[in-house]
């Protein structure tokens, strides 16, 4: 279950990553539900993702910042 959790958190963040504000207030409730592990995968699917898009690198503080929690 928390595998799919994590899959369809990746499908919502590529389907709000027109609109910065959105695609912030999504990772915020990602950081909230998902597990340690699945944020550190989240943090390095974040990382490849927003590469190319450069208004959107900023939210990998969120995940950062919960990531050095753990």
């Amino acid at each position: 279950m928390a595998r799919a959790m994590f899959e369809y958190t990746k499908a919502v963040l590529e389907k709000v990553s027109f609109n910065t504000e959105l695609f912030k207030k999504e990772l915020e409730k990602a950081v909230n539900r998902l597990l340690p592990y699945e944020i550190k995968e989240l943090f390095y699917w974040l990382k490849d993702f927003t590469s190319n898009k450069p208004e959107l690198y900023r939210c990998l503080a969120i995940v950062e910042k919960t990531k050095r929690s753990f």
